[in-house]
């Protein structure tokens, strides 16, 4: 078999598996908190966060909020500690009064953790969660709430640690892409990311392909608020010429893109996502210099109340120009939705249709899906 063959083979095999993982996702059933602890147990009456965690959560986590040793409460697990800001803010509260109202299970933990929704409303829980992100004391870090669903093509603000393998059918001519993303956060604000892509296209009867241009960037939030609610940041990548050229999956030339993105809560679990920016190349007479932008709105819906699985049905619209005298907007459209595939909520899936609203005679509409993996959260397999 041919190189090229192999190539399509394996982008196709990975497509299945995507479909196939996804199948098997919704066949697997959330898990229950097995601990209950019941109402009347705790006088919640007038009590702060702090005195509240203090009466309810000290006994393992501690007063100051590290954890006790493991072995010293019987578990096979070690308790979190709270003032690690690594850990810490990057969950938006939702997620923690979840764990303390269902149990550790309802997010794929360990059943040492009860369900403490019997003895405590949500308001209490919430006092109690507001307590616990004061043990991180650097304001640096930005806050989970800010990390908004990620759309297919618009890129986030929030800096983060996930794999994505993003997967694309386009026709007129019949083509298959797959592009994986690594991003590792590290300090506070900052982000590094690495893509490396692949594409086959059916040409003259038969499949062509290879691997793409591969590109390295960086990531920095300058600027965010939890209070105003949204989330600010500058990035850069470098594009390096590593592609088949002969087959069009490389520009041939190195190209340096910059852009700024936004994240913006809105009312009512909604949110609003930008990303604005250029690409320069540095030969020029081998690929255009262009600008692009893309907006993002949508709004997450939850199972179970606010406490299962969560839809954001979401709509892009993309634009990009390039830089020359008499060029045109190229302008589309990507309704989609993303989904929480498993019970702690760090294996996403999202499936959208791009269609182009502009240059129908020469770009195609195509189907376009992701699978995301945020690692800081536990293995591959963890959690469902």
């Amino acid at each position: 078999m041919r190189r090229r063959d192999m190539l399509f083979s394996m982008i196709r095999r990975l497509q299945y598996l995507s479909v196939a993982v996804f199948v098997a996702a919704f066949a697997i059933t959330q898990a229950s908190p097995e601990a209950q602890v019941t109402r009347g147990t705790v006088d919640t009456t007038g009590k702060t966060g702090a005195e509240l965690f203090a009466q309810a959560c000290s006994a393992c986590h501690g007063l100051d909020g590290k954890g006790k040793e493991a072995g010293a409460l019987g578990f096979d697990v070690p308790t979190p500690d709270f003032t690690d800001c690594q850990f810490a803010p990057r969950e938006a509260n939702a997620d923690w009064v979840t764990v303390a109202h269902e149990g550790g299970p309802a997010r794929g933990f360990s059943n040492h953790m009860p369900a403490f929704g019997g003895a405590f409303s949500e308001a209490d829980l919430y006092k109690i969660i507001g307590h616990v992100k004061t043990f991180c004391e650097v304001p640096e870090w930005p806050r989970g709430e800010l990390n908004l669903p990620k759309a297919l093509f618009t890129e986030k603000a929030f800096p983060e640690d996930e794999w994505i393998m993003t997967t694309a059918f386009g026709r007129g001519p019949a083509s298959a892409s797959t592009t994986f993303v690594y991003e590792k956060r590290f300090g506070p604000r900052n982000q590094i990311e690495i893509k490396v892509p692949f594409a086959a296209s059916r040409s003259g009867g038969s499949w062509v392909g290879g691997a793409g241009d591969l590109a390295l960037g960086f990531k920095r939030a300058l600027a965010h608020s939890l209070d105003r609610g949204y989330i600010f940041s500058l990035s850069g990548e470098v594009i390096l010429p590593t592609g088949d050229t002969a087959d069009g999956l490389s520009k041939d030339t190195t190209v340096f893109e910059s852009f700024v993105t936004l994240g913006k809560l809105l009312p009512s679990d909604g949110f609003f996502q930008f990303q604005g920016g250029v690409e320069l190349p540095v030969d020029t007479q081998k690929a255009g210099r262009e600008a692009f932008w893309r907006a993002t709105v949508g709004k997450t819906f939850t199972q179970n109340g606010p406490f299962g699985r969560a839809w954001s049905p979401m709509v892009e619209v993309l634009a990009a120009r390039e830089l020359e005298s008499g060029a045109t907007i190229d302008w589309d459209i990507v309704p989609q939705f993303q989904v929480t595939l498993n019970t702690r909520q760090h294996v996403r899936f999202n499936i959208g249709w791009r269609t182009p609203l502009t240059g129908r005679g020469h770009r195609s509409s195509s189907v376009v899906m992701y699978f995301l993996w945020d690692w800081f959260d536990g293995g591959l397999r963890d959690g469902w």
